[in-house]
């Protein structure tokens, strides 16, 4: 899907694993804990870049999209259980 397929809602490109760890996990499902461990790390050094996917959460469903084709070992996977995290921060919260 094209960015102009999505036209209107918000593309927030900067909430995606850097182009290293993208390259360093390369989809392989033995690396998926790693890469979530790394990815979170990226996100928690720069929270601001999730501000806008948490105001939209705030206000009702978001929908994250990916690329990969396998459905658990991916980023919006790792995206959602932390958005999950920071929406509701109390212990146990959040997907496994």
């Amino acid at each position: 899907m094209s960015k102009s397929a999505v036209d209107g809602d918000e593309w927030v490109k900067d909430a995606a694993p850097s182009p290293t760890l993208r390259t360093w996990f390369g989809h392989d499902p033995s690396r998926f804990d790693e890469f979530a461990r790394r990815y979170r790390a990226e996100l928690e050094r720069r929270p601001e870049v999730l501000d806008p996917l948490l105001e939209a959460a705030r206000e009702g469903p978001i929908t994250l999209l990916y690329a990969a084709r396998d459905t658990e070992h991916n980023h919006a996977i790792v995206l959602r259980d932390h958005l999950e995290s920071l929406l509701d921060p109390s212990p146990g919260s959040g997907s496994n």
